[in-house]
């Protein structure tokens, strides 16, 4: 435990040191589980409006409607997902960090591929960031947010990125899984120390008396 918190750390074969316990680790946990319940509740809104507004084939009624309506859930995703971005490679180094000394059986196989998938999915949406940066870098002065050249560049943006951010969505609960399981196994905590025997005395050597 350190001085400071008083918390359980993480011993790891890679050799650092990691509280799974802190401030910090805990408030970046708050943040990935408000993001994953507003995304199911943005994600439910969007089926509900699109299962009344398309036919049995799943074509909508009024393509300019719907389209915006798709719109905004586009943004609303990625604008839930902003208070998750700056820590999210934090969340997952740490996880994958709790997740390799875990016993066996107290792991779920489903774990390791959906941290992986994670973190593909943030690579991606951190190339998506750059590209909107460069974009905006080359729209004309007079292109503000609010003038339509500008909103249809930042809606095709949050197009691109929400199957990512939707793979957040779906995947997200994995972090906190692994992190509820590490706390509440003993294979996360640093080991107590052993006894050590107590030296046998020598027999060949005289016992002065």
């Amino acid at each position: 435990m350190t001085a400071e918190q008083g918390t359980p750390n993480i011993t790891t074969p890679q050799g650092p040191v990691i509280s799974t316990t802190s401030d910090s680790h805990r408030a970046t946990l708050r943040q990935l589980s408000a993001f994953l319940r507003e995304s199911t509740y943005i994600l439910a809104n969007w089926d509900y409006y699109s299962e009344k507004n398309t036919d049995l084939d799943g074509w909508p009624f009024d393509e300019h409607a719907y389209g915006l309506r798709q719109r905004q859930r586009d943004r609303e995703t990625a604008e839930a997902f902003e208070a998750v971005r700056p820590t999210a490679r934090q969340l997952l180094a740490t996880a994958e960090e709790q997740l390799a000394p875990l016993a066996a059986r107290a792991v779920q196989s489903r774990w390791a591929w959906q941290l992986g998938t994670l973190r593909d999915a943030l690579d991606r949406l951190d190339v998506l960031h750059q590209e909107w940066q460069q974009t905006c870098a080359g729209l004309p002065l007079t292109t503000r947010p609010g003038t339509p050249t500008y909103e249809d560049a930042l809606a095709d943006h949050y197009a691109e990125a929400w199957s990512y951010l939707d793979d957040w969505a779906t995947h997200g609960h994995a972090v906190i899984d692994i992190n509820t399981t590490a706390r509440s196994t003993r294979s996360h905590l640093v080991p107590p120390p052993t006894a050590k025997p107590a030296p046998v005395a020598d027999r060949t050597t005289p016992v002065r008396r």
